[in-house]
């Protein structure tokens, strides 16, 4: 490319002036949630709470600084994505994953945008200053670069940034069930028909480590509690991941390429570090008690965890039809 582009994370401007993609002058707005998902759902009206559960927002209010040409290629890919949803599993389940990530990662960079403003206000008020770890700069940098595939010449070649999975998924049909990680970059997503869970910036890893278990999915239409306990395998699985994905991208005057480096292992250092159960009970409990289960439920003395995913003695997957909660 002639010029580089607009990065937010090196100056930490997030500013309602300027585009939150391209960095554009602007005054046009864009909502986090695509305005069709919270009339079907009537959600507009609920909150979101921020990370540290001190602020909230309505669904409806939570809007971007927009460039018209962003703008209108977001309501293009929009389209592509409701024309999909009317079809159910099968129809989402035949788009291209690069549209799945920028649709998701719409999403996830907004609230991550508002978590940013929320966090610099909160500062400025006790008179400090805003600041990210280089870490975190480089992840969300790489993040909005890819983002910005929507309206830039960026092609994604070999392996791809992110792991996404769609599966078929019983849900009563007017139930969204709605869960992120903006600072991990994870997303879940459980309608009536199918569940979506994108992990944006894993380089595939946590998707190759959780492949055993979505290879014995396949064939059936999950159980929500199966839903929850899925997306729960991944984000604990991003929790122990321990190393950073790197990426080789090459500009050149009229394009840009992104090639994720593939997860290997270094000297005795493993991809993922140790599985916790008494952790990953906790975190699933979380998931779980809207069914009433605790952690002390899923874990009991001298028998393996709970898992409605697989019989923890055989392995084998568990068929949905026999599970005895509701919908």
């Amino acid at each position: 490319m002639s010029a580089p582009l607009y990065n937010p994370f090196e100056d930490l401007v997030f500013d309602p002036h300027f585009c939150f993609l391209s960095g554009a002058l602007t005054t046009e707005r864009i909502s986090v949630f695509p305005e069709w998902l919270m009339d079907h759902f009537k959600f507009g009206d609920e909150r979101i709470e921020m990370m540290d559960k001190t602020k909230a927002y309505k669904y409806s209010d939570l809007e971007l600084p927009c460039a018209p040409e962003v703008k209108e290629a977001f309501a293009q890919l929009d389209l592509k994505i409701q024309a999909a949803y009317k079809k159910g599993f099968e129809g989402m389940a035949a788009l291209e994953e690069k549209l799945l990530f920028q649709w998701t990662g719409r999403i996830v960079y907004g609230l991550l945008y508002y978590e940013m403003v929320y966090e610099r206000n909160r500062l400025q008020k006790l008179g400090e200053d805003f600041n990210l770890s280089p870490m975190l700069r480089e992840r969300f940098g790489h993040f909005h670069l890819m983002l910005q595939s929507l309206v830039e010449p960026i092609s994604f070649v070999g392996q791809k940034p992110w792991s996404i999975i769609v599966f078929p998924l019983k849900y009563s049909a007017d139930i969204f069930s709605y869960r992120d990680d903006t600072v991990n970059l994870l997303f879940s997503m459980g309608v009536n028909g199918f569940g979506i869970i994108a992990c944006l910036q894993d380089n595939g890893a946590i998707g190759e480590r959780q492949n055993d278990i979505v290879e014995k999915m396949k064939g059936h239409v999950l159980h929500p509690i199966q839903f929850e306990e899925l997306y729960a395998r991944f984000h604990y699985s991003d929790y122990i991941f321990q190393y950073k994905p790197e990426y080789i991208i090459n500009a050149t005057d009229t394009d840009i390429s992104i090639e994720a480096l593939p997860i290997k292992k270094v000297g005795s250092k493993p991809v993922f570090g140790i599985w916790n159960d008494d952790m990953f009970a906790q975190l699933l409990a979380n998931y779980w008690q809207v069914y009433g289960i605790e952690r002390e439920d899923i874990l009991k003395f001298q028998k393996p965890p709970l898992s409605f995913l697989e019989n923890p003695y055989s392995k084998e997957f568990i068929v949905p039809e026999t599970i005895d909660l509701p919908f």
